[in-house]
């Protein structure tokens, strides 16, 4: 017997590969949806916004190219790697993307990702599909720990990570590579309890 089998898994292989990825309402009238080939010319507009690309180093340049991202998404869910959501006002193309990338379901963690076009910038839309995919990510699909990490040149972030609940951690020096340099980052987190 292996000392990793001493422990079993926080979420059983599978669960997330056998759940259909739900549409999640959120209280300002947005929705939660799976990301559709139509929603294709909003991922690269959003792979061709500045901020976007500077923050989530998203790098889309061509219709065919948002289309395979696209089809990733739908693999990753399959393979229990990622649940990404398309940001959207119901029946409109997409206007943000928001989930959960490096999932470690053995372990019970995930770490979020999102960013907003400009026009859904500014109302706090960031911030409640965070709360809302952390809900889910807790509650339904069973994970214990959450992080939510970024930029401290990026106070907006920090604002989200705030009003969705997480809790600032600390600060990882010299952690990610964007293409103006090495940047520190903020680190808060979400665990089961906490809410």
């Amino acid at each position: 017997m292996t000392a990793s089998s001493l422990i079993p898994p926080v979420v059983p292989a599978g669960r997330l590969a056998g759940m259909e990825q739900p549409v999640l309402g959120l209280p300002s009238g947005w929705e939660l949806r799976p990301w559709e080939f139509g929603d294709a010319d909003a991922l690269l507009a959003a792979g061709q916004d500045q901020a976007i690309r500077h923050w989530n180093r998203l790098l889309v340049d061509s219709s065919e190219g948002a289309r395979q991202r696209i089809e990733r998404m739908r693999r990753r869910w399959q393979g229990e790697l990622s649940a990404i959501w398309a940001i959207a006002r119901p029946g409109r193309e997409a206007a943000g993307l928001v989930g959960w990338g490096d999932i470690d379901l053995a372990g019970g963690s995930a770490e979020i990702v999102y960013w907003l076009l400009p026009e859904a910038r500014g109302g706090g839309v960031a911030a409640e599909a965070t709360e809302r995919v952390s809900r889910w990510a807790l509650d339904d699909l069973g994970l214990h720990r959450l992080r939510l990490c970024h930029s401290v040149a990026n106070p907006a972030s920090c604002r989200v990570a705030e009003k969705a609940g997480y809790s600032l951690e600390g600060t990882m020096r010299s952690a990610l590579l964007h293409a103006d340099g090495w940047h520190d980052e903020h680190l808060h987190a979400l665990v089961q309890g906490d809410v």
